[in-house]
């Protein structure tokens, strides 16, 4: 695939970030063009490994080394055809996803793997510029109706490949807007929100419904649904997060991540949010206990909004800088990760454990007391001290979906983590009614979403009608 001396001729590259002294001033996508030149010498890289095990390493089994040799070669139509034979957005995944496609690249057993995550944005980019990505609705309607509760990657996956199946589909969003996390969780300045809205167009042409402030469970009664849809499929998300029950944690000014991204991509939307509920990171001492991805979303935001300082805590050690020994490839490694926030200014530590929360005589948080952890998270005696804060961010992850809606209404099974439980086909316990996505897997990758959404829609084309010719 591609050239055959290419991975020993042309090193690994990666479109250059914006200075971060420019991009914490605006919203925008942080990155740079990446000339086609480059993107053709990158496709280039890719080996003829016999066994690519980047295909097992991708959740969506995208059959990468075609793509990469396409590019290279300059066939760009062939080259988004052969993309979205596996994954309906990869626009999302191009910019979003960790690339676990890349810790499994053979070449990446003695080099630098091969930019894939690169080359796929830079399709999908190519691909919406020259018009290649056009509306595809079905030649003929079963008359099927299904309902879709969720409008996340894994709904809207799922909702593409009913609809193209002939299905009549409708999504029910809570939100006054379509996209779930990829709204209102993933900031503009790691995806701007143009890329949902030009992919609903397409949806919409093909014959998707949409509705917004349809709360399935809520002001849209789940019963209602299983009467009048041929099939329910549940894609709501793993929207429980984990809390910190510490003394303190009544104080104001500590939030939960996702009450505090959701509010700047209103802002960045053209909302307005009242005072009395803004959460604002301007001139704070900024705390963020969490060190994932959502914590380094909120450290780029802190930075955007004019935040004094901010500091984030990570319960767990610090990892390694390379690739862990306990993770050889193909494994997904276990390494330090510098995120473009983590650039941009702000402190990090790990092993640190939150003990209590004090604060003024407003009730207002003003000091973390906090420890040191050992390796069985256990605190150290004689490291505690204390922190500053002014606005707390808890990031700290996801306990599984909300179950106090359809999940309880619809009386579904659940599986040992607390996640909807389903057969093969995707669909749970109660006949017709399907889960895909964080709901039924638990907090995840964009990726791993997609994917869900799309094997869901085959149990769901399967059930309905038989068979099915969905992949």
């Amino acid at each position: 695939m591609g050239k055959v001396t290419g991975f020993l001729e042309y090193t690994r590259e990666l479109p250059e970030r914006r200075p971060p002294s420019e991009r914490i001033r605006d919203w925008f996508e942080i990155y740079q063009p990446f000339p086609e030149e480059t993107l053709r010498s990158q496709g280039a890289r890719c080996m003829d490994c016999g066994v690519p095990f980047c295909h097992s390493g991708c959740p969506l089994n995208n059959v990468i080394p075609d793509w990469n040799d396409l590019v290279y070669r300059g066939r760009w139509r062939d080259a988004i055809r052969q993309l979205h034979a596996t994954n309906n957005f990869p626009e999302f995944t191009g910019r979003l996803c960790p690339a676990p496609c890349e810790a499994s690249c053979v070449l990446g057993i003695s080099e630098p793997p091969v930019t894939i995550k690169q080359i796929e944005k830079s399709i999908v980019d190519r691909a919406f510029e020259e018009g290649f990505i056009k509306p595809e609705p079905p030649a003929i309607r079963t008359g099927k109706r299904v309902a879709i509760a969720g409008s996340g990657p894994a709904g809207l996956a799922a909702a593409q490949q009913l609809g193209r199946a002939g299905h009549d589909v409708t999504v029910f969003e809570k939100s006054d807007r379509i996209g779930g996390l990829l709204r209102y969780g993933i900031p503009n300045f790691k995806m701007e929100k143009r890329l949902i809205d030009r992919r609903l167009e397409q949806l919409r042409a093909e014959g998707v419904e949409f509705r917004t402030n349809a709360h399935v469970g809520a002001n849209v009664p789940v019963e209602d649904l299983v009467k009048e849809f041929d099939a329910l499929l549940l894609a709501g998300g793993a929207e429980q997060p984990r809390d910190l029950n510490v003394p303190g944690r009544e104080l104001q000014g500590i939030h939960f991540a996702m009450e505090f991204l959701p509010q700047q991509n209103r802002r960045s939307e053209g909302d307005s949010v009242p005072d009395d509920q803004a959460i604002l990171a301007t001139g704070k001492r900024v705390v963020i206990i969490g060190g994932g991805d959502t914590g380094a979303d909120c450290l780029g935001t802190c930075h955007r909004q004019g935040a004094l300082s901010v500091t984030q805590f990570e319960l767990l050690p610090k990892p390694p800088d390379e690739r862990s020994p306990s993770t050889p490839w193909p494994l997904w490694p276990m390494q330090l990760r510098v995120e473009s926030s983590h650039e941009e200014g702000g402190l990090r530590d790990w092993s640190v454990s939150t003990m209590k929360f004090t604060g003024d005589q407003h009730g207002h948080v003003r000091q973390l007391h906090v420890a040191r952890v050992d390796a069985k998270l256990n605190p150290i005696s004689g490291t505690e001290f204390t922190m500053d804060a002014d606005l707390v961010l808890l990031a700290m992850g996801f306990l599984g979906p909300v179950k106090n809606g359809p999940i309880a209404q619809l009386g579904v099974k659940l599986d040992a983590r607390g996640n909807v439980s389903t057969d093969e086909r995707y669909m749970s316990s109660v006949p017709g009614v399907f889960a895909a996505g964080d709901m039924r897997r638990g907090q995840s990758l964009v990726v791993w979403a997609i994917a869900e959404g799309r094997k869901a829609a085959r149990g769901i084309d399967l059930y309905l009608m038989g068979e099915s010719g969905l992949v």
